[in-house]
């Protein structure tokens, strides 16, 4: 049986603050993102994450849905997660993962860990079995983005 947690990591040849900056700008989330679901901020979302900060997306799988999420661990360059769930009533039966990025010094940049975690998810069991292939494959995809958009810095 899968895991109830998924990580991948790499190595960014990029420090932790710009690699964080990115992560915390939710504007450029459909950029990062390597799963072509997420499509764009919702209005109203704060322009830089901090701890508790709640923020709402367009998503798209198949058919286009929202979802709110709340960062729930924040360390400045080190660590952000949000746990996100499907707006309204969708939301009483799905959601509760959480989205995790940790951030350490590594030998040319910094190691990011991207962790998938549905130990919480209202849908774990399914997600486990339907999904967490393609979300490990979606995660190195975000962490190559990732890679590509700190570059300059």
């Amino acid at each position: 049986m899968a895991e109830d947690v998924v990580t991948v990591e790499k190595v960014i040849h990029a420090p932790p603050e710009a690699i964080f900056a990115l992560l915390t700008d939710v504007g450029r989330h459909p950029e990062l993102d390597g799963s072509g679901g997420v499509v764009k901020p919702k209005p109203d979302t704060p322009e830089r994450l901090g701890p508790g900060s709640v923020f709402g997306m367009s998503m798209r799988l198949g058919v286009p849905y929202s979802t709110v999420n709340t960062v729930v661990e924040y360390e400045e360059n080190r660590r952000i997660a949000w746990r996100t769930a499907p707006l309204g009533f969708a939301g009483r039966f799905s959601g509760g993962r959480i989205w995790r990025y940790q951030l350490s010094p590594a030998e040319g940049g910094t190691l990011v860990q991207e962790s998938w975690d549905v130990t919480n998810d209202k849908q774990r069991s399914i997600l486990k079995v339907v999904a967490a292939k393609q979300m490990k494959r979606a995660m190195e995809k975000t962490l190559d983005r990732i890679e590509e958009l700190t570059a300059a810095t």
